[in-house]
């Protein structure tokens, strides 16, 4: 399902690419800026099975992106800066955030490098579990599970899964199956309990993945003193904020700040809230981020900024940068605003 999703979007994109229609809706539908959204950038891997192949893009592709954006005449600025041009309606040029979620170690190894050529400033949301070195990455967990098996057995919310692994496309259809599953549960509680005992089943161990993966404090105190990186915070164990409580909801968002204000000895006063999504961050949540002071807060709505957008500075949209469309044909259909006009049915803002 989601490979044929995958082939509709290309086909979406080459379409208005091919037609040239990006060229005619740009001044239209671009609006005066836009906050991409990454996760990883690596060199590719060259595993048949990734299935969080979307959540990484290469070095290269990083650096084309750039170079697009600046050939385009458009600013690449810090959140602080585009809230500053929101708020006082200043986009005599447009402008370009580049945010990075949960705080990889290769968003400084080949990342910051990257963006070092560019003289380009960037955020990085942290979780402070992650930090920590007690998180749970259960989606990575989930990967090198099914990597290993041939078959699946678990139980997920009372159902029975007996699915096979046996090679690539069994193992991406299987990923699909549990991982549905598993956003359906009722708290992340219960999804880190489900994936732990996959792990246990089969050999892995999740308690390693965010030590192996994640920046820890310390590295984290040198990365953030780069002039061009700012940390914001992305709760303390990456939940899906909206199946929480409001005592609950509140302190993740509250106590992430915190800590990562204890620890860098700066502040972190941008919020992305994980997964980010309508299912994970919706009004409750927009007030939560108001009211505890953020200065800005994303989500993961696909969408460029316009003008109306900082009447809502704790919903702004993204564009992700997904590693399943790393061509610069796709690329320019995707700075030009129409795939995400046409996604959001041509509004504007989107931030009920």
């Amino acid at each position: 399902m989601k490979q044929l999703r995958n082939n509709v979007i290309r086909a979406g994109l080459d379409a208005l690419y091919f037609t040239g229609a990006h060229h005619v809706l740009r001044p239209i539908l671009a609006g005066v800026g836009t906050i991409f959204m990454l996760h990883h950038v690596r060199p590719a891997g060259a595993a048949a099975f990734q299935p969080n192949r979307h959540l990484e893009i290469t070095p290269h592709f990083l650096h084309a992106v750039l170079a697009h954006v600046r050939a385009h005449g458009i600013d690449i600025v810090t959140l602080d800066e585009a809230r500053r041009r929101l708020r006082e309606q200043d986009f005599a040029r447009r402008f370009a955030c580049f945010t990075f979620d949960d705080g990889y170690r290769d968003n400084r190894d080949h990342a910051l490098p990257v963006m070092r050529a560019f003289d380009a400033p960037f955020t990085v949301y942290v979780a402070s579990d992650f930090a920590d070195g007690c998180g749970r990455l259960w989606w990575i967990a989930l990967e090198r599970v099914l990597a290993r098996a041939e078959r699946i057995e678990t139980e997920i919310a009372g159902d029975v899964l007996r699915l096979d692994a046996i090679d690539a496309a069994a193992k991406q259809a299987a990923f699909d199956r549990i991982h549905g599953a598993l956003r359906r549960l009722p708290d992340d509680d219960a999804v880190r309990a489900a994936v732990a005992a996959l792990c246990v089943r089969h050999g892995v161990d999740d308690a390693a993945i965010a030590r192996e993966l994640c920046l820890n404090w310390s590295e984290l105190r040198a990365f953030a003193r780069d002039p061009l990186v700012t940390i914001g915070a992305h709760t303390v164990s990456h939940c899906n904020l909206a199946r929480e409580s409001d005592a609950e909801a509140l302190r993740e968002m509250r106590d992430s700040r915190t800590r990562i204000e204890h620890e860098l000895q700066r502040p972190a006063t941008h919020l992305a809230y994980p997964y980010g999504d309508r299912a994970a961050a919706a009004a409750r949540e927009f007030t939560f981020a108001r009211d505890l002071g953020f200065a800005t807060a994303v989500t993961t709505r696909p969408g460029m900024i316009f003008a109306e957008n900082a009447a809502h500075m704790m919903a702004l949209p993204r564009l992700s940068l997904n590693g399943n469309y790393q061509t610069e044909r796709f690329l320019a259909v995707l700075t030009s605003g129409a795939a995400t006009a046409m996604w959001n049915g041509f509004r504007r803002v989107d931030a009920a």
